[in-house]
């Protein structure tokens, strides 16, 4: 399994880039965190996304609601779990119920299952272990700016394998049609509508339909609740315990 993306024995692939998102602004990165040498090492990696990066910085969660608050232009939040004050988990909260179009990923020195899984029930875009390397927050990064959803390979192998605590239904038991399927093994892999709808030659709109179809057949409510579930299938499909997609 590639450790830079949500992909199934692949090698690291190119994913959509800062400058093809937003080609005429500037991208913003708030950067939460109470360790100032942390910030000042991870201005250099974001640096490496390109040009047209802009980090800022706040030390803890209240630093961050507040600096979000007082501007429009936040493209992305890198937020740690554990820092003075409000906790991460609280503050990822706060940030999605007062800037809900604003994705957030969660920089954490836990790789606990449950910690991830916290994160992305209050809305987490992604998590990414502070043991990971440069190139895999980098990968993450792109993946998440591109509309896609980043989760850690080890947390992903757990529904691959069956250890984890989330049940799914059987891919019979879905009745998606082949197009949906084919939709449904790239949204296991945290692509985004843009890239699904590029590999499969389709409109973005129509991706767009089938995803909301896979949703409800999955009985989820968002987009990263989808993508576990469709790990968890992905991989019981591969070891032959479900139908072929």
């Amino acid at each position: 399994m590639s450790i830079d993306i949500c992909a199934y024995g692949r090698s690291p692939r190119p994913v959509v880039g800062c400058a093809q998102i937003r080609k005429s602004a500037i991208v913003k990165i708030l950067v939460a965190d109470d360790h100032a040498l942390f910030r000042e090492g991870l201005r250099y990696v974001l640096a490496r996304l390109g040009d047209d990066v802009e980090m800022l910085e706040a030390k803890d969660c209240a630093e961050a609601l507040a600096l979000i608050g007082n501007r429009s232009d936040v493209d992305l939040v890198l937020l740690d779990l554990a820092m003075p004050g409000l906790d991460g988990f609280a503050g990822l909260r706060a940030l999605r119920v007062r800037h809900p179009a604003v994705p957030v990923v969660i920089l954490a020195a836990s790789e606990e299952p449950m910690d991830v899984r916290q994160a992305l029930d209050a809305g987490a875009m992604g998590f990414i272990p502070k043991s990971s390397t440069s190139k895999v927050m980098l990968s993450a990064l792109r993946l998440v700016l591109s509309g896609g959803v980043y989760l850690p390979p080890a947390f992903l192998e757990r529904f691959q394998t069956g250890r984890a605590p989330i049940t799914a239904p059987s891919l019979e038991a879905l009745g998606l049609t082949p197009r949906q399927h084919d939709v449904l093994r790239l949204l296991g892999r945290g692509q985004s509508n843009k890239e699904i709808a590029r590999v499969l030659e389709l409109a973005e709109g129509t991706v767009k339909l089938h995803i909301s179809a896979i949703l409800r057949a999955l009985g989820v409510d968002n987009r990263t609740r989808a993508v576990i579930v469709a790990a968890r299938l992905l991989g019981l499909a591969d070891r032959g315990d479900g139908s072929q997609p």
